[in-house]
């Protein structure tokens, strides 16, 4: 059974006017007359797990009532979409809800006290997580002080969550799937462009690097060329971009020295694992 921990301190300064939390018991509505929340946190259903409520509702019906708010034709759920999609799944035609009464010209107070419960009582995925709070930030002009006072959080763990909407879409479809973590999204920010990123985190999930061998691969990438390199390359733009490109492809230093018509391609690595690791690279 779910236990939704308490709101922050900080809540009921930041929403007065939100109505009491109900008392009375639950009732029960025809799971058609739901209908969820636009307002919804969590963007991505995980199938499997929702399968597996599903099939726990089907032994022990649905514990924990959904709590709605009365909306012309049904009811619009506050928190519990999760529980309503798997009550569909397991085949109830009537689940057990909370009905909050909401006076007129409330909805978004409710709806921003909806979102804050949803970021702090679900376990989001970072992605989400962010989008919650820039919704909160954008939507309601909620500082990231209050936000955080709000979800039990440190600003700066808010902080950190926003940035990662600066991450190109491809790479947080990898965090919001879990191939790449909170800890890695953090290190590819370091990145300076954004097909440098995208390049490194499919660095990272093919070698399945740790958050500390991503920390060193992205600082590795960003350091300067020596001065004998710059020297050596000139003005040859042709020849800096295809470093750059190698450097990218490979995820450590690469340098071309040329001689005259020719010259060679350097290659740097640190350990053995490493060497291994451009071997494969290079050998497709």
């Amino acid at each position: 059974m779910e236990k939704r921990p308490a709101l922050g301190k900080g809540l009921s300064a930041l929403i007065p006017d939100a109505p009491e939390p109900v008392r009375s018991g639950p009732t029960e509505v025809d799971v058609d007359l739901i209908s969820p929340n636009e307002y919804q946190p969590r963007l991505r259903q995980d199938d499997a797990r929702l399968d597996e409520l599903a099939q726990s509702i089907k032994g022990n019906g649905v514990i924990q009532p959904i709590v709605v708010r009365k909306v012309e034709g049904g009811y619009r759920i506050i928190a519990g979409e999760r529980r309503w999609r798997a009550a569909q799944r397991a085949g109830l035609l009537r689940v057990p809800v909370y009905v909050k009464e909401v006076a007129a010209g409330k909805d978004a107070q409710l709806l921003e006290m909806a979102l804050v419960e949803n970021i702090q009582r679900e376990d989001l995925n970072p992605i989400d997580e962010a989008a919650a709070y820039e919704k909160l930030s954008t939507d309601f002009k909620m500082t990231q002080e209050e936000i955080a006072a709000a979800v039990g959080k440190d600003r700066s763990s808010v902080a950190n969550h926003l940035r990662l909407l600066k991450l190109p879409h491809e790479v947080r479809a990898e965090v919001a799937g879990g191939r790449l973590s909170m800890g890695h999204a953090r290190a590819l920010l370091a990145v300076a462009d954004e097909a440098g990123q995208r390049q490194v985190a499919r660095e990272v999930i093919a070698q399945n690097l740790s958050v500390r061998e991503t920390e060193t691969l992205v600082k590795r990438l960003g350091q300067p060329a020596p001065a004998a390199r710059a020297a050596a390359a000139g003005n040859d733009v042709n020849t800096r971009a295809a470093e750059e490109r190698l450097r990218l492809t490979l995820g450590t230093r690469v340098r071309i020295v040329r001689r005259g018509k020719g010259g060679k391609i350097e290659v740097d690595f640190t350990n053995e694992d490493e060497l291994q690791r451009l071997f494969e690279r290079m050998m497709g």
